[in-house]
Formats: C-alpha cells, sequence, structure tokens
C-alpha cells in the first residue's frame, strides 16, 4: 500500500500547506499524512470547524475508525484524533462496515452525537447506530442502534440535519426524515416517508423557508448525476427539481455527503462536498470535490467546475484561486517520457497516454506550488506521483486515481505551497484500476490501468 506522504524537511509542521480548496487532489495534514475524512460532515464550533470522516485502508473495506479533523479556513486540517476507533468485537467492530459519521450538538443536553451507518462486511446487516462525548473532538462512546418505537432503522445511506431551531434529524435513502428526541438519542417520529428509489447519501440545508435535500442514484461507489428535491416543511410535499450540476458531468465525479452553511458577516456560502470515491485504494487514492453551490430563488446549481476557490470564513465570501505563471504542456520536450507513450485519440482531449506497465514521466520545474493536470479516462487507473527536491531528496509521494466514466482533464495532484525552489516531479503506472463488485456480482469502474500526462501548471 502506498500512502500519499510529505517529508517535513519541505513543510514547517504547523505552516500553512494551502491557500485555495483543490477539489479530486489528495490533501495533507499537518503530519504530512493525507486526509482521510470520507462520507463526511462538518460541525462548526465557534470559528473552527470540526471535520468528521471515515478511516479507510487499502484493499478492504472494513470499518478503521471516524476521524477528526479540525480547521479554521477549510483549507488546512489539522488531525485532531480517531474520535471513534473500531470497537473490539461486534457492529463497528473487526470486519464489520461503519461509514458517513455526523456529528450535531443537542441544544438540550450539550452534548455532541455522532450518528452513523453500521452494518455487515457483505452490506446486509446495515442499521443506523450513535455514539456520544462530551468534546467535540471525542472520544466518542458507541451505544448501539439509534431506536425508533423500540426497533433499529435497519437502512444505510445517512445524513442528518439541524434545523434553525436545533431540533435534529436523521435522513435515509430514498428520502425518510426522522425527528431524533431533544437528547438526540433515540427518535421522537418519522416526518417523511421514503419519496424516491434509490436517492442514496441523503444530505439536507435550509435556505430562508425552503429545504433543499439533495441525493444520488443507486450505482453503489460508481458516480452518477446527483439530483434534488425542495419543499417549505419537512414533511413535504418535496418538488424534483432537478441535477445538482450539468447532466453528463456526473456531479463533477462525486457523490454528495454534506452540505456545509458557512455563514458569515457578508453573507452565507453554501458548500457542496463529495466524495470521488476510489475502491479498492480508498485510503491512498480517493479524493473530495468541494465546490460552492449557485443559489437562484429555489434551484441550486454547481454549472462549471472550480479547480481552485477560496472562501473567506469570516464574511462568506468565495473568491478565486491563485494564479498561475506557468503552464508546461504535454508536448513540451521539457517533459520526459519513459516506456511506450502514445498521442490520444482524436476524439478525446489532448495529450499523452500509456498503458505500459514500466512506462512513466518526469519534468523539473522551478517555483512554489505545481498542479498535475491528467485526463481521466474509462480506462484509466492509478499513477504513482512523486516530488523531489534539487538534492534528489523525495519530498512527497502519492497515489492518485485517472479514471473517469468519460474523459475530463482536471488536477489530480497538486503539492502543498513549498519553498521556491526547483523540484521534479515524476508519475509511474500502478498497474491496476479502480473497481466495484456489487451484490449481484456485477463489475464497475475502470476498463483498464492507463495513465496519462495533460499539463503541469507551476506558480512562482
Amino acid at each position: 500500500m502506498v500512502l500519499a506522504t510529505l517529508s517535513q524537511s519541505a513543510l514547517g509542521q504547523e505552516a500553512a500547506r494551502y491557500d485555495a480548496v483543490h477539489s479530486g487532489t489528495p490533501w495533507f495534514d499537518q503530519r504530512g499524512l493525507p486526509v482521510s475524512a470520507h462520507g463526511a460532515g462538518i460541525i462548526r464550533v465557534g470559528d473552527t470547524f470540526y471535520l468528521f470522516g471515515e478511516a479507510h485502508r487499502d484493499m478492504t473495506n472494513a470499518f478503521a475508525g471516524f476521524n477528526c479533523y479540525s480547521s479554521t479556513d477549510l483549507v488546512n486540517w489539522r488531525f485532531e484524533s480517531v474520535a471513534l476507533p473500531m470497537q473490539p468485537s461486534g457492529a463497528l467492530g473487526p470486519e464489520t462496515v461503519g461509514e458517513r459519521p455526523k456529528v450535531m450538538r443537542s441544544p438540550t443536553t450539550g452534548e455532541y452525537v455522532m450518528f452513523m451507518h453500521a452494518d455487515a462486511i457483505d452490506y446486509r446487516g446495515q442499521f443506523v447506530g450513535y455514539a456520544t462525548a462530551k468534546d467535540v473532538t471525542g472520544p466518542y462512546t458507541y451505544q448501539g442502534p439509534l431506536l425508533f418505537d423500540g426497533a433499529p432503522i435497519r437502512k444505510w445511506d445517512m445524513g442528518t440535519f439541524q434545523d434553525h431551531d436545533g431540533a435534529g434529524y436523521v435522513l435515509l435513502h430514498g428520502g425518510d426524515i426522522y425527528r431524533l428526541a431533544d437528547d438526540y438519542r433515540s427518535v421522537r417520529e418519522q416526518v417523511n416517508v421514503a419519496m424516491a428509489h434509490g436517492f442514496e447519501s441523503p444530505a439536507m440545508f435550509r435556505k430562508g423557508d425552503t429545504y433543499y435535500f439533495l441525493g444520488s442514484n443507486l450505482t453503489g461507489w460508481e458516480r452518477n448525476d446527483n439530483y434534488y428535491f425542495t419543499a417549505r416543511d419537512l414533511a413535504g410535499p418535496w418538488t424534483r427539481q432537478g441535477f445538482v450540476a450539468p447532466e453528463g458531468t456526473l456531479t463533477w465525479n462525486s457523490q454528495v455527503t454534506f452540505v456545509l452553511p458557512i455563514a458569515g458577516e457578508r453573507e452565507t456560502t453554501f458548500m457542496f462536498m463529495g466524495d470521488r470515491w476510489s475502491y479498492p485504494r480508498q485510503a491512498s487514492a480517493a479524493t473530495y470535490v468541494w465546490q460552492p453551490l449557485i443559489m437562484e430563488n429555489d434551484r441550486i446549481a454547481m454549472p462549471a467546475f472550480r479547480e481552485a476557490w477560496r472562501i473567506d470564513t469570516a464574511n462568506g465570501v468565495v473568491m478565486p484561486g491563485p494564479e498561475i505563471g506557468e503552464t508546461i504542456t504535454h508536448d513540451d520536450p521539457r517533459v520526459r517520457f519513459a516506456g511506450a507513450w502514445r498521442q490520444a485519440d482524436a476524439d478525446l482531449p489532448a495529450h499523452r497516454v500509456t498503458d505500459d506497465r514500466t512506462a512513466s514521466f518526469s519534468l523539473t520545474f522551478t517555483g512554489t506550488q505545481a498542479s498535475l493536470y491528467s485526463v481521466a479516462r474509462p480506462d484509466g487507473g492509478y499513477a504513482r506521483v512523486s516530488l523531489r527536491d534539487d538534492q534528489g531528496d523525495e519530498v512527497l509521494s502519492a497515489t492518485i486515481d485517472m479514471y473517469s466514466k468519460y474523459p475530463v482533464s482536471s488536477a489530480r495532484f497538486v503539492t502543498p505551497l513549498l519553498p521556491r525552489g526547483t523540484y521534479t516531479i515524476s508519475a509511474s503506472v500502478v498497474g491496476d484500476g479502480w473497481y466495484w463488485v456489487n451484490k449481484r456480482g456485477e463489475r464497475s469502474g475502470s476498463q483498464g490501468h492507463a495513465i496519462t500526462f495533460d499539463r503541469l501548471d507551476v506558480r512562482q
């Protein structure tokens, strides 16, 4: 297993590692390790955001704990704790499944309550569980199933929503909505009954008098066009409005997990949080797609994919990403290709591609940050990326995923901010690609293991 790593000689431990949100690329925490928090949710306490999500290991989907990170800018994340580790036995024990942790604070008790999807390793023993803690970072104590009328709620993908009045809700796939008791430890009533087939990974937010209910189609971990409903009351009626992102983009190759309101003194930005799953290398290659939603009347949209953007958390205002100083394209002589590479087919975006298991590329640049663009393809696979300084020492490495159901060029790897200098970036073929096999034995995912090179953007 190759996890992304960052040499602490390259960056100070508490230095700012990024100055923008970069979607679809590995992120590094203050330890130089990848942020591992999928199926995530965020809770804001004062001026600090706490991110809770699934820890992962490669080559297995067994529960490995729920991680907690903190940030004041939504860009640089500090690892706080394994908020809820794997349990010694039973539900959330060895060889079980734990997914989509969400934390809310009960306004009546002040206790932090974490909700999650707990399941058997074959996804045939699902229920909603919960854990509690006195402090937001934990440790959380697993309490067992969340009960409604004395019985567990046996559905899988779940989310949470806290309304303006402090009432807490659990959301289930299909559109079920359950209101929690005031202490958030049980269910008071079912508010809404499922109104859509599938509708996985439910997420909800409220703006003014309108509730927005987002979810995805039922395609396992394969990406699809996520859609949403609106209503003036949580009990409905709910009106299906359409897709969150342009049809065919597969929600910019992601699946919704949460929508975070970033309330500032000037305005409130609603941030879509999505996962770009990458089984079986969920630990080393799965990434995140975070994008500001465009709000117009009762409609939401992500009409264009923002490669990099900034958010002023004090004012709630979205700002553009950093300017690029130089672009090195695939036909630049500074790019050195080893092994069998070819020019892409004419009907695809221009780039170089290889499925030679011995192939690699490298190039040397001078600057403070670099963004590696590849064309993700239906036959795309994993690449191992390495960054070395002018002394030849490796300061950064990662596994990145170049798969997409449709060909698209985007940043797949962005270095943290680096001391200005000369660096060499290289990538080599790992030899396998993203896939998933569902309960019926049907396989989806990449048709191969190809890697590509499109361009490298360099900041001076």
